[in-house]
C-alpha cells in the first residue's frame, strides 16, 4: 500500500506563510497605507484560490475582492465545513483546510457586528480534497489519573481500558474477530460484528503471542510466558469448543515470546527467552528440534513470517535490532539469520537503510501489501512494526530502508494525540499491531496509553 507523507505540504505551509507575512508587513514606516475595509457598495468576489488540491491540516490562500481586513468577520466554507481564517488583506485571505471538506466548494462570507451574514461569494472551481491518513482512537477510555482506570466487557462505547496489549491476531476463519493477547493482564476479544468486546479467558497467567494453525481447522495456538523449565509454554485452543478447552504440546518451553506455523509444512517454530534459540515442532512426529541460535540469550524475540512463507523477520525487542531468516523449501527448514536493519545492542532513533537506521524496543509487525511495487516485481510487501520506546510506528520495505510513519512529531516525544500521521499524532508506547485488509486499516495498541489507536483514511 502506498501511504505519502507530508514534507511537500509542509513546504508549501510555510511559502504560503511568507508571502502572507510580507503581505501585512511595511517595507518602510513612512510609506504605511491605510488597509481597504469591507465596502458593503461592492461585491465580494472570488478569483482564484492555491493550492488546488490537498487534505485535512493544509493551507490555503484565496484570492479575490473586497474581502475586508477584519479577521473576525470572514467566515470561509469549504465543502461544508467551516475552515479556520489565519488571515485577511481585501484581496487574499489565508485559512487551514478543515476535515472532511470532500465536496470541495469554497464559499466566503462577510459577517456583521451580530454574526450576520452581509455578503457571500462562492469560487467557480472547486478545491480538489484528498482524504489523509489519519490516527484516531478506536476502543478505551482514556485515563488521566491512573488510579481511574476499569477494566471490563461491554460495547465499545464502553469497554473499559486496555492493559498490557503485546500482541494482535485476527481470527483466519472470522475476521470480525480480533485477538489481543495481554501478558500478565486480561486477554480480550473484539467482536466487530457485535461491536462487543469480551475477556478471552485462557487460565494462563501470562499471554504472550497468539497464532493459528494451518491446517483445516486452524486451531488456535497460545503461547505461556512463564520462567520454569519445567512447564509446557504452548497450548491448542481448539476452534471446535469455541477456544475454551486447550491441550498442551507436550515439550516444556520457557519463555515463549515469538511463534508462527509454517504454511508448506505446517510446523510451529517458536522462540525462547532464556535460551536465547529457534526451534520447531512436528504436529505429526512430536519431534521439537533447534532451529537455530539466536546471536544473544536472555532477550524476547518476536516473529513474524511474510505471508509467501519464504521468509520470517525476528524482532529482537532487548537488542533493538530486526533479523531475517530465509527458508529453505527443498530441506524445509529456516536458515541462519542475518541483520536487516538497526545495530545490535545500540538503541535510538535514526531513518536509515539497513544498521544505519536506529530503534529503540521493537515488537509486534505487520506484512502490508504495496501496490507499488507490482510493476518492479519481488517482494511486495512492506512491515509495519511497532517501535515501543520511539512512540512510532515504523517501516522496513524488503530493501530495508526504515522510515517513519506515524508518531513522533515534530518534538519526538510521548503522549495521546490524535490527528495527521507525522505532524499531529502522538503515541505512549504501542506494542501491538494488526492490519485490516478488508477495512483497509491499522489498529494500535498502547502500552502507555491503555487505548486501541486506528489509522485509516478519512472515510
Amino acid at each position: 500500500m502506498k501511504i505519502k507523507n507530508n514534507v511537500m505540504h509542509w513546504q508549501i505551509h510555510w511559502m504560503l506563510l511568507g508571502l502572507i507575512v510580507l503581505c501585512f508587513t511595511h517595507c518602510k514606516q513612512d510609506e504605511v497605507k491605510q488597509e481597504t475595509g469591507f465596502d458593503p457598495a461592492k461585491p465580494v468576489v472570488v478569483t482564484d484560490f492555491y493550492p488546488k488540491e490537498g487534505g485535512v491540516g493544509n493551507n490555503l490562500v484565496i484570492y479575490g475582492e473586497n474581502f475586508g481586513n477584519d479577521l473576525s468577520k470572514i467566515k470561509v466554507v469549504i465543502g461544508g465545513k467551516v475552515a479556520k481564517v489565519v488571515g485577511v488583506n481585501n484581496n487574499s485571505l489565508y485559512c487551514v483546510i478543515p476535515e472532511e471538506a470532500y465536496d470541495g466548494d469554497i464559499k466566503v462570507s462577510i459577517l456583521g457586528d451580530n454574526k450576520e451574514e452581509l455578503a457571500q461569494a462562492a469560487s467557480k472551481e472547486a478545491f480538489s480534497y484528498t482524504r489523509k491518513w489519519l490516527v484516531s482512537t478506536f476502543l478505551g477510555k482514556y485515563y488521566q489519573v491512573g488510579t481511574d482506570f476499569q477494566e471490563k466487557e461491554g460495547p465499545f462505547n464502553d469497554c473499559g481500558g486496555f492493559k498490557g496489549m503485546e500482541w494482535f491476531s485476527f481470527d483466519p476463519k472470522n475476521h470480525n474477530h480480533l485477538y489481543v493477547a495481554a501478558g500478565s493482564s486480561s486477554s480480550r476479544l473484539i467482536d466487530f460484528e457485535k461491536q462487543y468486546v469480551s475477556y478471552f479467558r485462557t487460565t494462563l497467567d501470562n499471554v504472550g503471542v497468539l497464532t493459528w494453525r494451518t491446517d483445516g481447522n486452524q486451531d488456535m495456538i497460545v503461547s505461556h510466558n512463564h520462567a520454569s523449565d519445567t512447564k509446557y509454554g504452548n497450548y491448542i485452543f481448539s476452534r471446535e469448543s469455541n477456544f475454551t478447552q486447550k491441550q498442551a504440546i507436550e515439550v516444556y518451553m520457557r519463555g515463549v515470546r515469538g511463534t508462527f506455523v509454517h504454511p508448506q509444512t505446517g510446523m510451529l517454530y517458536y522462540s525462547r527467552f532464556r535460551a536465547g534459540d529457534i526451534r520447531s515442532y512436528n504436529f505429526t512426529t512430536k519431534e521439537d528440534k533447534l532451529v537455530f541460535t539466536n546471536p544473544y540469550s536472555g532477550v524476547a524475540i518476536y516473529m513474524v513470517l511474510h505471508p509467501s512463507g519464504d521468509y520470517a523477520y525476528l524482532v529482537e525487542y532487548d537488542k533493538h535490532f530486526i533479523m531475517r531468516t530465509d527458508y529453505d523449501r527443498v530441506n524445509k527448514t529456516f536458515k541462519i539469520p542475518y541483520t536487516i536493519c538497526g545495530a545490535a545492542g545500540t538503541s535510538g532513533y535514526a531513518d536509515g537503510i539497513g544498521t544505519n537506521a536506529r530503534l529503540n524496543s521493537p515488537v509486534q509487525g505487520v506484512f502490508v501489501k504495496n501496490p507499488d511495487y507490482e510493476i518492479s516485481g519481488g517482494d511486495q510487501y512492506d512491515f509495519y512494526f511497532c517501535d515501543r520506546n520511539n512512540h512510532a510506528i515504523r517501516i522496513l520495505t524488503p530493501k530495508g530502508r526504515v522510515s517513519t510513519y506515524a508518531g513522533r512529531g515534530n518534538n519526538g516525544t510521548s503522549g495521546y494525540v490524535n490527528g495527521d500521521l507525522r505532524t499531529e499524532a502522538r503515541f505512549n508506547s504501542p506494542q501491538a499491531i494488526a492490519y485490516d485488509e478488508v477495512k483497509k486499516c491499522f489498529y494500535i495498541g498502547e502500552a502507555g496509553n491503555w487505548l486501541i489507536r486506528k489509522i485509516s483514511k478519512e472515510e
